[in-house]
């Protein structure tokens, strides 16, 4: 443990026993605000934490990088900033290669079959809690940024053909798909992507469809694609691994089972979400094409390349990546069979 981290947690099991507290309080670093479906399933999650034990673990949660910015969270909590926090693994393309395996352009595009295998994977794969351990990390729970699709202004996306040529917003891995397929890639932020849009400066944008909702996209959209092609799952929360072995064992398996939970609840809300983004558009009268299974396949195959690219990167880190990708592959099977024989869990509660 560093000096930093000794001297935060001496300062607050200081003031905690002066102040002759009982309860646990963990700080939570997050980087975006306090609203949205993801919002809304943190403090889900610190609600039922506190509930579940009882009132024995509370949950300050830090919103809008009050304690440290989106790039900066994954260190900031190994360094003892926060006790836990949100963070994307895509901005740790080497230390968090074990929870990009979640980012990957794979034939995954439902929210809660994604969260679900990712969950039990970063859970059970002992080589990955050991590459996490290494960077005094724990690894808690996951969101997703859900399916992966793409708005345009002026034009449709009907095959994969339609992608070449066109300004595109993309990022990550389904952006360099896109550009394999002719694109021609704009470095922008999804928040920027209205003006991109409206001005012509591009045609489409990769996004996901409660995000069109939230920042009013649909208004200089004139098509929108469901790609049913992937997700972007590599965001979650992790835990200062020093301060998660100093809780109890009562305390981790609170911690633990919430943190697994959350991928049930965030499920609901983002499907919910999701649908109210696709009939508001249809009510703005954005046109709403699903692209053929034929068409799909060939993003699905032109995203094998970043999968070997993946392999490539966890090898280098000491894991066997073919093994942890195959394993993953496993899992969506799994947990997409689940689904289709029994539901989402919140239809189960519901019927």
């Amino acid at each position: 443990m560093n000096f930093l981290k000794m001297t935060t947690l001496a300062a607050a099991m200081s003031v905690m026993a002066s102040a002759g507290i009982a309860e646990t309080t963990l700080i939570h670093g997050e980087a975006g605000p306090n609203r949205g479906a993801r919002a809304e399933a943190l403090q889900w999650y610190a609600d039922q934490v506190a509930e579940r034990s009882g009132g024995d673990i509370k949950i300050d949660i830090q919103w809008g990088g009050a304690l440290f910015k989106a790039k900066a969270a994954m260190q900031s909590i190994a360094d003892g900033v926060a006790d836990m926090g949100s963070v994307i693994a895509v901005y740790y393309p080497q230390d968090m290669v074990t929870y990009g395996i979640a980012d990957l352009p794979l034939n995954n595009p439902d929210a809660w079959v994604g969260m679900r295998a990712t969950d039990e994977l970063m859970r059970t794969s002992e080589a990955i809690q050991n590459n996490l351990a290494d960077r005094d990390l724990k690894y808690i729970g996951t969101w997703t940024t859900s399916q992966v699709n793409i708005g345009c202004k002026g034009t449709e996306i009907r095959t994969a053909a339609d992608i070449a040529g066109k300004k595109v917003r993309g990022v990550g891995a389904y952006g360099k798909v896109m550009g394999e397929e002719g694109a021609n890639l704009v470095s922008m932020s999804i928040y920027d992507a209205y003006q991109g849009l409206d001005t012509g400066l591009i045609d489409c944008s990769q996004g996901y469809s409660y995000a069109v909702a939230a920042l009013k996209q649909a208004e200089v959209m004139d098509s929108y694609t469901l790609l049913n092609w992937g997700q972007v799952g590599g965001l979650g929360i992790f835990m200062n691994l020093d301060a998660y072995e100093g809780l109890s064992d009562e305390q981790r398996a609170v911690i633990d089972q919430t943190g697994m939970d959350m991928a049930d609840e965030f499920g609901r809300l983002i499907t919910a979400a999701n649908d109210a983004a696709i009939a508001e558009m249809k009510e703005q009268g954005v046109e709403i094409i699903e692209l053929p299974e034929e068409e799909r396949a060939k993003l699905v195959s032109a995203g094998e390349k970043f999968l070997a690219e993946w392999v490539e990167t966890a090898d280098g880190a000491g894991l066997e990546g073919q093994a942890l990708l195959d394993e993953y592959r496993g899992l969506i099977a799994k947990w997409t069979e689940e689904r289709d024989t029994n539901g989402y869990p919140w239809e189960a509660a519901t019927n």
